[in-house]
């Protein structure tokens, strides 16, 4: 495993890029020639400041910013709304360095309206990670371009590895993944809502109830990781023949959590494919 990084440049360093850069930040990890990163807003480029190593840039302030983010970095990552995407390229496309590794944090936007823009030898990989990655529990998929080498793949994944876990896969699956790791926190989030007004319908109160239901989820989760068991087994060893947690389980197995489960992760995946339509 790589022990540094090249330079980086976080271009529209936002939520999600952010939540990246401050990963790198925290891992200790080696940056050969630091990080610079870019926002349009003086305000949102001051909540980077103090960063180690990091250099903030507010366009506002420095139009040519993100062409001096770029100059010398060996990575760029494209943080900006899908729909800057293509002018961003174009600003940029004059000043990357040789060999720089061009990776996408945009939802939707497809490896080919990189290579429309930069040209077909342009190093670019996909990726799409999820909201965990602010505290080091990310899920990312990566996928790489036609011109992306096995090295450049291994140092971007290595930069993701920062902030959590990674697969490889091909761009044809990168909706896919979105519909379950990037809008599957939502999805917790939302059985834990449930989950906690159950708690509160059974008379405690919205402290409790909300401790109640949202330690059992970390607790839950953490001895899944901790086990290394499908969480099938884990899920029988709570469930004693004719007790409790079975009566209960029944119950939500009638409800076809199965189809409601896949029927959303459709109904996600349809969404993406009009976003990136257009529509």
């Amino acid at each position: 495993m790589a022990d540094s990084l090249p330079a980086l440049a976080f271009l529209g360093a936002g939520s999600m890029g952010g939540a990246i850069l401050r990963g790198v930040v925290a891992s200790g990890i080696r940056i050969d020639g630091g990080i610079t990163a870019t926002n349009r807003s003086v305000e949102r480029a001051a909540t980077l400041d103090g960063l180690a190593g990091v250099t903030s840039i507010a366009l506002a302030e420095h139009p040519q910013g993100n062409l001096d983010a770029v100059t010398s970095a060996g990575i760029v990552l494209v943080g900006v709304k899908p729909a800057m995407v293509p002018d961003l390229l174009r600003e940029i496309a004059p000043r990357l360095a040789p060999g720089a590794i061009v990776v996408s944090l945009a939802a939707g936007v497809t490896l080919q309206t990189f290579a429309d823009v930069l040209g077909p030898d342009a190093r670019v990989i996909r990726s799409m990670p999820n909201t965990p990655a602010t505290v080091g529990k990310a899920m990312t998929g990566l996928a790489a371009g036609a011109a992306a080498t096995d090295d450049d793949l291994a140092v971007v994944r290595r930069l993701f590895e920062t902030v959590g876990a990674v697969i490889e896969v091909p761009e044809d699956k990168i909706d896919p993944l979105s519909t379950i790791s990037g809008s599957g926190p939502a999805y917790v989030f939302l059985l834990i809502e449930e989950f906690t007004r159950a708690a509160i319908g059974l008379g405690f109160d919205e402290a409790d109830a909300r401790l109640m239901a949202e330690q059992t989820f970390i607790g839950a989760t953490a001895l899944l990781d901790a086990s290394g068991e499908h969480p099938a087994e884990l899920r029988r060893r709570v469930t004693s023949p004719k007790g409790t947690t079975e009566r209960a389980i029944a119950v939500l197995q009638d409800a076809h959590l199965d189809r409601t489960f896949a029927d959303a992760a459709a109904a996600a995946l349809a969404r993406a494919k009009e976003l990136a339509a257009g529509a």
